[in-house]
């Protein structure tokens, strides 16, 4: 229900992965009102591999997250939830209010042992792969202790769903040299340093893209600050791209010739490709969208959960996090 675009947005996304992922069965939580002609107009009113559970509220954009915690606990975002805890499935993914998801699954799911803050991580694209960056915006202020454990969720999560043999590990910061940045950087840094982690040392800004390290950490401020200057980059790069072969008629017939490269280009820098960020930390899968995704960006967040889910992801992080977190002790 949630999100710049609701149900029209949700359904379609659900239909195509469901033709792309055989395998998959989808639960669609909230308002039936709104859900069920959605899904009689796509056709998929009596898919097997789709079931409507009802929610009699909605959590909007703007509501307090502390009204939404206390005030609507038949929320689509609890309801999901209490699914999650209890099992019924393996997942939940919204694009709706980040605040009032984090919240209500914190609140509902509880976090895994020795996690003091779950942390908003996704996959980037670099030149040769990918790296996965955390935290994207949940935790405006933290510790050293913050920014090592979620340096060793991300070591998990990368080796869990991309199969990446010992992580290496970035710690975002102004400077490549270790008396750089404030001090808890520094000691975030001290920490991974004498851990067993394939720490690498500070990383820049513009390391994020060069597949210098796997995993790359910062606060949820530093890193969503980062995160939305690298899309509007990408779209900027892409509005010169338009304005120079439509210049002319040269250029014009210019991007025809290049029209493959430029469909490539195009998919490489999308961030669509790469949308669904992972709620590390959580004892659950919890998957956030973009609350402008359309239904494609939508469908790869689902994806994502997906992955989560056939990956034991958080099974994973559960057995081998408190192991690397007692050696750090």
């Amino acid at each position: 229900m949630g999100g710049d675009h609701g149900p029209s947005v949700v359904v379609p996304a659900a239909a195509a992965v469901l033709e792309r992922q055989p395998d998959l069965e989808l639960v669609l939580v909230g308002l039936e009102d709104a859900i069920n002609p959605a899904l009689a107009h796509h056709g998929l009113a009596q898919h097997p591999r789709i079931s409507v559970r009802s929610a009699s509220q909605v959590v909007a954009s703007d509501d307090d997250v502390a009204q939404a915690l206390r005030s609507k606990r038949d929320s689509s975002l609890h309801v999901a939830n209490k699914l999650v805890k209890s099992g019924e499935v393996e997942g939940l993914v919204s694009a709706g209010n980040t605040g009032a998801l984090m919240a209500i699954s914190r609140f509902v799911l509880k976090t895994l042992p020795g996690i003091d803050r779950p942390a908003i991580a996704t996959f980037l694209p670099t030149r040769e792969s990918r790296v996965l960056m955390l935290d994207l915006g949940a935790n405006v202020d933290c510790n050293s202790d913050h920014l090592f454990q979620f340096a060793v969720m991300g070591e998990v999560a990368s080796r869990a769903v991309y199969g990446v043999d010992q992580p290496s590990i970035g710690l975002l910061n102004i400077g490549e040299e270790n008396i750089k940045g404030n001090d808890v950087v520094k000691v975030a840094g001290q920490l991974l340093r004498d851990s067993e982690l394939n720490y690498i040392g500070n990383v820049e800004g513009r390391d994020i893209f060069t597949g210098k390290a796997d995993v790359i950490v910062a606060d949820g401020f530093v890193g969503n600050v980062a995160l939305k200057t690298s899309e509007g980059t990408a779209e900027l790069i892409a509005h010169f791209l338009r304005q120079a072969f439509s210049a002319s008629w040269l250029s014009k017939a210019a991007a025809l010739l290049a029209r493959g490269v430029l469909k490539d280009f195009k998919r490489r820098v999308d961030h669509r490709e790469y949308n669904g960020a992972m709620l590390l930390g959580l004892n659950g899968i919890v998957v956030k969208s973009h609350g402008s995704a359309d239904s494609y960006a939508f469908s790869k967040a689902i994806e994502v959960a997906a992955s989560e889910a056939r990956n034991n992801v958080n099974r994973r992080i559960t057995h081998e996090l408190q192991d690397l977190l007692e050696v750090a002790e």
